[in-house]
């Protein structure tokens, strides 16, 4: 069974920790070596040592992690061993040796897994603890102890943001399911208020007289289903985009100031189009501009009808919008294109967003 990619904020803290660890002991033990250079007794040794601890250091903080990991036990044994010619205190273990392993061991935790931890940690100690003399078996218990804390509060953490990673994944699961149910909703008004539009007139004709013929009536009913159900049909019934436009504005999250002029009837093809990209629209505006209202217009123009959306909010750059972006694009420009109309958004950081929707007989 392979184990899941870790989610975005137990990544971010993998990384983070990653990147701190080798510079933060590269600066730990540099300072230590020249506190261990000052206090050793006189001669090439300590400097050759500070050279290696020198040269480690800047393998923590360049390297990649595997020449970081050689050079540390390169560096670590290489104190440990040399303990005898740096102490300051003839038989009893150096604090140069001793605060580079705490170092080092601590450090690894972060960086590397138990598998590689372990053996590694096993063979300074014997190191250590072979040079260093009696003095090194606390020492050796320290370390380990340390050790296992570190990596104890390391996988804490881990957890800990793994946590956060699942409660933002069930949020998110939960916003997509709210807006599923919304967009469900707003279907469901489109289609009452093409249903208003043709079917109720349909049956009208029929409770009327106006259509009496069989066949006629048949012929109403098959069209009337095709657009219901949007299956593509050489007729396109005129439907009143009124209706749909009022639906779509009712128990918006801002307030909608609406004004209108009388419309022709127009295709329910073109209809659909214009009510789901003033839908888009609305919802951008709701999520984005920042604004307290926004204003919905629709009257007639040359040939069919015009919608425009408008906000005060804060506006954006349309040249900026990253193209995996579809919302506008997709929702709204391109919905109205396929239908035969036009869609053109005009906004500016700090200048409000238009939104017109065009429609017109070819």
């Amino acid at each position: 069974m392979t184990a899941s990619a870790p989610g975005p904020v137990e990544a971010q803290f993998r990384a983070s920790v990653t990147r701190f660890a080798g510079p933060a002991r590269a600066v730990a033990t540099t300072v230590v070596g020249v506190f261990g250079v000052v206090a050793a007794p006189g001669g090439v040794l300590p400097f050759g040592l500070l050279a290696v601890t020198l040269a480690a250091g800047a393998a923590d903080v360049f390297a990649g992690r595997r020449t970081s990991f050689a050079l540390c036990v390169l560096r670590a044994g290489a104190v440990g061993a040399c303990q005898p010619w740096i102490t300051s205190v003839p038989g009893e273990a150096s604090l140069w040796a001793v605060n580079v392993l705490t170092i080092t061991a601590i450090t690894w935790q972060w960086e590397h897994p138990p598998r590689l931890t372990v053996p590694a940690l096993v063979v300074l100690l014997a190191v250590g603890t072979a040079a260093g003399g009696g003095d090194w078996l606390p020492v050796a218990l320290r370390v380990v102890v340390e050790s296992v804390l570190a990596r104890l509060a390391f996988v804490l953490l881990v957890r800990s943001t793994a946590r956060t990673d699942a409660a933002r994944a069930e949020q998110a699961a939960l916003e997509q399911t709210a807006a599923l149910d919304r967009d469900r909703r707003r279907r469901e008004r489109e289609y009452l208020a093409l249903l208003h539009d043709t079917a109720s007139a349909t049956f009208l004709a029929v409770a009327s007289g106006a259509a009496a013929d069989p066949g006629a009536v048949a012929g109403y009913a098959a069209r009337d289903l095709a657009i219901l159900t949007g299956s593509p049909r050489e007729e396109d019934t005129p439907v009143d985009l009124e209706a749909g436009l009022r639906a779509t504005l009712a128990g918006r999250v801002l307030p909608v100031e609406a004004a209108w002029e009388p419309v022709p009837l127009i295709p329910a093809s073109a209809a659909l189009a214009l009510i789901r990209a003033a839908e888009e629209a609305l919802r951008n505006a709701e999520r984005h501009s920042g604004a307290g209202s926004v204003s919905v217009r629709w009257g007639a123009a040359p040939g069919g009808v015009v919608v425009t959306i408008a906000d005060d909010g804060r506006g954006f750059d349309p040249a900026a919008v990253s193209p995996a972006r579809r919302g506008v694009r997709g929702s709204v420009v391109e919905r109205m294109r396929a239908a035969g109309g036009t869609a053109e958004v005009a906004s500016a950081p700090g200048a409000g967003t238009v939104v017109t929707l065009r429609w017109s007989r070819a």
